[in-house]
């Protein structure tokens, strides 16, 4: 995972996680990624200093941060579970019956590949990616 200083076209700058390079750019030239502030997706990469530390500090640093992750995705999965509907491989197909429909929904999770997710989103179908770590991982 890498994290990048993110700047926005109405000079907001906020910080966000990404698996690599690569997948930061291939969100921002899909116009996936958006501004926390406006909801802008005019985002670019703002210069970051690098971490230069010992290699001991940097492999206990990198464990401390990796189990604050886990656990903050632990915590952000438990919420989901609590609050939201399990549509499981259905997610696509509630996802748009709650749009066009115009239902009310507490909120709704579940499966969908890459290019369902591509296409609620080009629908404007509100839909996010969360990394689903599992309990044994926790």
């Amino acid at each position: 995972m890498i994290k990048y200083n993110l700047k926005c076209k109405c000079g907001a700058t906020f910080e966000s996680w990404f698996l690599s390079s690569y997948e930061f750019d291939s969100l921002n030239k899909k116009k996936l990624i958006k501004c926390i502030y406006c909801e802008s997706s005019v985002i670019k990469k703002s210069v970051m200093a690098p971490n230069l530390s010992s290699k001991s500090n940097k492999i206990s640093k990198k464990m401390k941060l990796e189990r604050n992750i886990k656990k903050q995705l632990w915590n952000f999965r438990k919420y989901i579970e609590k609050n939201c509907k399990n549509v499981g491989e259905n997610l696509t197909r509630e996802a748009r019956s709650i749009h066009y429909d115009k239902k009310s929904s507490q909120g709704i999770y579940g499966r969908a590949t890459s290019e369902e997710a591509s296409e609620l989103l080009d629908e404007g179908i509100e839909v996010a990616t969360i990394p689903w770590i599992n309990k044994t991982e926790n």
